[in-house]
């Protein structure tokens, strides 16, 4: 026998050995991974698959919505908000059926919904929508302190200069005029030439209360 095969049989015996001691755990480890994978294959299967659910129901509430079908709509967001809340449609439809609430005078249900946007919503720019249309809910309601708190939130980016123009509508029906004018100013120096149309209505709104 050549010192070559007794090697050869050597690092075989060798092999054999450490394959007896811990083959059955790198036959585990194996197992574990390809279960990781198909796991996150699955997981990413059912998230799209949720997701694609998500998006035909809330198509369904756009259309109930366009048509003024207030069942239909609370039908579908309902569904959304209570299956597909972690989705991107559960904010989505939350601000959809508090309009609807709104317009039909269930002021109650549209707090609900956009106070859940403003406590739920990963997005700062949906909260900042719905922190603006619930301070209007409030000051409809005749509570403005309230809406006041709601606007002392930090709203998203670009949305400041509508924070200040809202809790200017705020102070001036609490007749603190003087609060008001100086929102409506903050305002306008946020606007800038960035929204001529928002500019333009604080301006006139400074006018009306004696000051351009």
């Amino acid at each position: 026998m050549s010192a070559l095969d007794l090697e050869e049989q050597e690092q075989l015996a060798s092999l054999k050995a450490w394959w007896n001691q811990y083959g059955n755990m790198v036959t585990l480890a194996a197992t574990l991974a390809l279960l990781a994978v198909a796991a996150w294959y699955g997981w990413n299967g059912y998230r799209q698959s949720r997701s694609q659910e998500a998006a035909a129901l809330y198509e369904t509430l756009q259309k109930a919505s366009r048509a003024n079908d207030v069942k239909a709509a609370r039908d579908a967001a309902g569904t959304i908000l209570e299956k597909y809340s972690s989705t991107v449609y559960g904010p989505l439809a939350a601000l959809v059926s508090a309009k609807l609430h709104f317009q039909s005078g269930d002021l109650k249900t549209a707090k609900a919904q956009l106070a859940w946007v403003t406590e739920n919503s990963s997005n700062e720019e949906l909260k900042s929508v719905a922190r603006l249309r619930l301070a209007n809910v409030q000051l409809d309601e005749s509570t403005p302190d309230e809406a006041l708190k709601t606007l002392s939130a930090k709203p998203g980016a670009g949305f400041e200069a509508l924070f200040e123009a809202t809790r200017g509508d705020v102070l001036l029906v609490q007749k603190k005029v003087a609060d008001a004018r100086a929102a409506y100013k903050s305002a306008l120096d946020k606007a800038g030439k960035a929204d001529p149309g928002l500019a333009e209505q604080l301006r006139r709104k400074l006018e009306a209360l004696g000051e351009g």
